[in-house]
């Protein structure tokens, strides 16, 4: 018994041994490329729909100079990103940053300030289809429309509202 436990002591305080791994003190280089901040702080994806979020996120991240497309000659590329719910064309530079994008997505949770002014005007209204659009464009901005179809019964309109809630 002493034998055993004195062998368990021994496997136990060895393994501590490679617990740690020791280096030169030197980190691994990293490269931050920031090039795409403006389009993510323009954009505000912060109330959108996680599937927006997540192509929105793609787009910023894209780098087109690790593409298979990428040659230094060209000046200007057109990528198209999509998923189910909705699809990008984004137009990069040849430095990787975002010149424009056109955005459209069906059918998203609206956020709360749109869906409480939609709710507010139209009691007794269900969002039956909703479509959301986004245009950026690196010299003059972001503009943001919701199109969504209300039901009541047999009735349907149809009302444009902007992302803070103000109808169109």
């Amino acid at each position: 018994m002493k034998k055993l436990l004195l062998g368990l002591l021994a496997i136990g305080l060895s393994t501590q041994f490679y617990a740690q791994v020791i280096n030169d003190g030197m980190l691994p280089e990293v490269e931050v490329r920031a090039t795409n901040y403006k389009y993510l702080n323009s954009i505000d994806n912060t109330e959108a729909a996680v599937s927006v979020k997540l192509l929105e996120d793609m787009v910023a991240k894209f780098d087109v100079r690790s593409s298979e497309f990428y040659e230094d000659g060209n000046d200007f590329y057109k990528v198209y990103f999509y998923i189910p719910d909705g699809r990008i064309v984004a137009a990069y530079d040849k430095d990787g940053k975002i010149l424009y994008t056109v955005e459209k997505f069906n059918n998203v949770a609206l956020p709360n300030n749109v869906a409480e002014s939609v709710a507010e005007r139209f009691p007794g209204w269900k969002i039956a289809k909703d479509v959301y659009k986004v245009n950026y464009d690196a010299d003059s901005g972001t503009n943001k429309q919701y199109k969504i179809v209300l039901e009541n019964g047999k009735k349907r309109i149809r009302v444009k509202v902007d992302d803070d809630g103000v109808f169109l």
